[in-house]
């Protein structure tokens, strides 16, 4: 296992392999040594392990799901006690874990683990208990997951602090740091005799992670400007929040330095439509990454995408409205998709009209692909206004349902796909309902 998972790290480097089909956010299983006394399991969240005199540090600790089987796969590498664990950031992924050591812990008379954090993450975890709620819609429809309840209990950190710490555990020397980028509480933790840098979710093998629709604020410009103070450590082996280790040091300065110039590009040129006087959908459409790193199979959109990143530094630096006057203060979406329909002639010209736009952007040849999407972008809207306009009728649900399975279909990152099944598969539940009430 620890030869396959180099093997398919080395693949995916030099673009044998695909992101869109070894995906960075999922579980591979299995444990590689890095280096010496460094070990490494690849989960739906990572989880970085060293030895010391006096038992283990791990950075990030897995999801509940696969807690006790990232547990397993590390002890196939060391019986050691867990001495340290630290949270790299406070996403669900990468802090479920610690309970499993503690429960051995526990049966075996050793001492129980310290967990560490930044001083931000402890606000994290109140706000995901009183999200609860919204925290399961959110991401039902984000992974597709229809059995997935947003968790109200955390193991919070025993330690915290504010910018930079050092942590000496068993004559190992940790430098911890604070950044923000994906979430304000994120830590970048440095093992500087082994050459070790494990960056949490600062780099995951995709367009960065920075513009999640359904999600908090992010921080494009602080997040480059941390993947840059990185570079200066001269790291030779980079171990991620998500995806395969990064081993030498000639690639760990690409992989962090093409991140960061993705990153200042975009929130550049969203700027500059700012600065000019633009509107957010100006940004949207003319704002576009690099060519020289396009083609990075590191920083491909399987994920997140950049479109997305344009609406974060939108919001970051010009707040919520869009500069369209009339959506400052909108009508109803109902009332304005029901007088749309009745212009065009009905709610089901709307959806036939839908439907058109989709059979020409599936004939359009692989060279025509922006017209195509397009098309699709345009038959979403007006899918979208017909079933607002009249949600009970089955035509306008067949319609809807499958314009977004259409979208769904192209889509290249995990959010763009689970969004638009989602509105798929609601019209299909709506349908087969014989639903008679307004969608929303």
């Amino acid at each position: 296992m620890a030869t396959d998972i180099l093997s398919v790290a080395e693949r995916l480097w030099n673009g044998e392999l695909s992101t869109s089909t070894v995906h960075p956010v999922d579980h591979m299983g299995g444990f590689v040594e890095i280096t010496d006394g460094v070990g490494f399991c690849p989960s739906f969240a990572n989880v970085s392990a060293f030895t010391t005199d006096d038992g283990l540090v791990l950075v990030d600790t897995g999801s509940a799901p696969l807690a006790k089987v990232v547990h397993d796969d590390i002890r196939t590498w060391s019986a050691a006690r867990l001495n340290t664990a630290v949270y790299s950031h406070g996403h669900i992924d990468h802090v479920f874990g610690v309970p499993v050591w503690e429960e051995e812990a526990a049966e075996k008379g050793w001492g129980a683990p310290q967990v560490i954090a930044h001083h931000a993450l402890p606000a994290r975890f109140d706000r995901y208990i009183f999200t609860a709620g919204y925290n399961t819609i959110i991401n039902r429809r984000q992974f597709g997951f229809t059995d997935l309840n947003w968790p109200t209990e955390y193991r919070y950190p025993d330690r915290t602090y504010h910018d930079t710490l050092e942590v000496p555990v068993g004559g190992v020397g940790f430098s911890l740091r604070h950044e923000k980028g994906e979430t304000d509480d994120h830590t970048v933790t440095w093992q500087p005799e082994s050459r070790v840098l494990c960056c949490g979710d600062l780099f995951i093998w995709a367009s960065p992670n920075a513009g999640n629709p359904q999600k908090v604020q992010r921080y494009p410009r602080e997040w480059a400007a941390a993947l840059r103070r990185m570079l200066q450590l001269d790291a030779e082996f980079l171990l991620p929040g998500h995806g395969f280790p990064v081993i030498g040091a000639d690639r760990v300065r690409q992989a962090l330095a093409d991140t960061a110039d993705l990153l200042d590009s975009l929130v550049d040129q969203t700027l500059a439509v700012m600065n000019a006087g633009g509107r957010l959908d100006d940004a949207i459409h003319s704002v576009k990454v690099p060519e020289a790193l396009e083609a990075r199979p590191f920083l491909q959109p399987v994920y997140d995408e950049p479109e997305f990143i344009v609406h974060t530094v939108w919001r970051l630096y010009g707040g919520w409205w869009d500069g369209n006057p009339a959506s400052l203060k909108p009508a109803p979406e109902r009332a304005l998709a029901t007088e749309l329909a009745a212009l065009a002639g009905g709610a089901g010209a709307l959806a036939e009209r839908a439907l058109q736009l989709v059979e020409e952007a599936g004939n359009a040849p692989e060279s025509e692909s922006a017209r195509a999407d397009g098309a699709l972008r345009l038959a979403g809207h007006l899918a979208e206004h017909a079933w607002l306009a009249d949600p009970a009728d089955e035509g306008v649900q067949r319609a809807r349902q499958q314009v977004f399975a259409a979208r769904a279909a192209r889509a290249s990152s995990t959010m763009t796909r689970g969004v638009f099944t989602w509105a798929a598969n609601e019209s299909g539940a709506a349908g087969a309902a014989g639903a008679h009430t307004h969608p929303h």
